[in-house]
């Protein structure tokens, strides 16, 4: 028989938190230990953010469900439902959700999202 040539991801990673943001890696590191790439599904609660970070990968984010907020090189920009953005490597960035509903999004990073290659400042 064969050798299946796909996986089929049923239990992602569940990142812990103290924020209040659901994450769940569906592939990366801390799932399948690939470093080129990371897909996680992600709800960030209203009244969200992180601090600045300048990521060593690029990030690609698409919103599935509410709006979410990014202050990019000084530019404030907000992503709502169906709309997406890639943020270039070693880009300074804050993510958000300043809104009153919950955002659920994908975010993917190439290579995959590491803590030691995110750089995140403290707030």
């Amino acid at each position: 028989m064969a050798e299946k040539k796909y996986f089929i991801q049923k239990n992602p990673f569940e990142v812990p938190t103290t924020d209040g943001k659901v994450i769940k890696e569906h592939f990366g590191l801390a799932t399948d230990g690939n470093p080129d790439i990371s897909i996680a599904h992600m709800i960030a609660p209203p009244g969200w953010s992180e601090p600045f970070q300048t990521p060593e990968f690029d990030e690609y984010t698409f919103i599935i469900k509410g709006k979410k907020q990014f202050i990019i090189d000084g530019d404030t920009i907000i992503l709502k439902a169906g709309e997406s953005i890639k943020i270039e490597k070693n880009t300074r960035v804050q993510y958000s959700n300043p809104f009153s509903e919950i955002c659920e999004y994908l975010a993917i990073c190439k290579p995959a999202f590491c803590m030691d290659s995110v750089n995140r400042e403290s707030f």
